[in-house]
């Protein structure tokens, strides 16, 4: 249900695209030589994607570097950028769903430090929603995930303008996605010490019966 004031996310990070004469599926369109697998390919980026559960807005971002807590988060600031002014003004607390993966769980450091930065530069309540183990294909992005793999499947995607070409023709619910390119590096590993931990957990709220599933984050 739209909830005046409220945007209801869901955001998920798709397994890494090989860029490369590779077929996907088994079958390929057009040009039918292709490599059935890996022979040790470079290029590689991790598609991140969040979907207005409400609107059907799709963006995707595509991050050659590490599926990181910083890349996740670079990713829902980027998203906020696409916002209309009136949009961002309306809108009084982000909802996200997520699945409970080690990048953005409802414990790792980083990441909560980053959302609790996020919330207060932009001055909005973030609840964050996870999903129990297992239970992830529930995540309504995951149908924006099967429809891509159904799009571009049998095409070869032999460089990254291809790839981006072909996210870029795909449609969820009538509308094409938002596409960007990542090119920011980012190390993996990094978390925050217990005593920098306490600051960061004076803006959580946690659900007392949900601790690590439903957070809200005050700005």
């Amino acid at each position: 249900m739209n909830t005046p004031g409220v945007k209801r996310l869901s955001l998920d990070c798709k397994a890494t695209v090989i860029i490369g004469d590779y077929s996907r599926g088994g079958n390929t369109r057009g040009n039918n030589q292709a490599q059935d697998h890996d022979m040790g390919s470079t290029q590689k980026y991790i598609p991140c994607g969040i979907v207005d559960e409400d609107s059907g807005q799709l963006y995707l971002n595509f991050g050659s570097s590490y599926k990181t807590s910083d890349f996740i988060v670079d990713t829902i600031e980027q998203w906020w950028l696409t916002l209309s002014d009136q949009e961002r003004q309306t809108t009084k607390t982000i909802q996200l769903k997520v699945d409970n993966g080690p990048e953005c769980s409802g414990v790792r450091t980083q990441f909560l430090s980053r959302m609790v930065d996020f919330a207060q530069r932009i001055n909005t309540t973030i609840q964050l929603l996870y999903y129990p183990p297992y239970h992830s294909k529930y995540n309504p992005i995951e149908r924006c995930w099967g429809i891509l793999e159904q799009h571009w499947n049998g095409s070869k995607l032999v460089d990254v303008s291809t790839m981006i070409a072909w996210a870029q023709s795909m449609t969820w619910k009538g509308i094409k996605p938002i596409i960007h390119l990542s090119t920011s590096l980012y190390s993996k590993g990094i978390s925050l010490s217990e005593q920098q931990m306490k600051i960061v957990e004076m803006s959580l709220d946690r659900n007392p019966e949900l601790p690590k599933w439903d957070l809200l984050i005050h700005p």
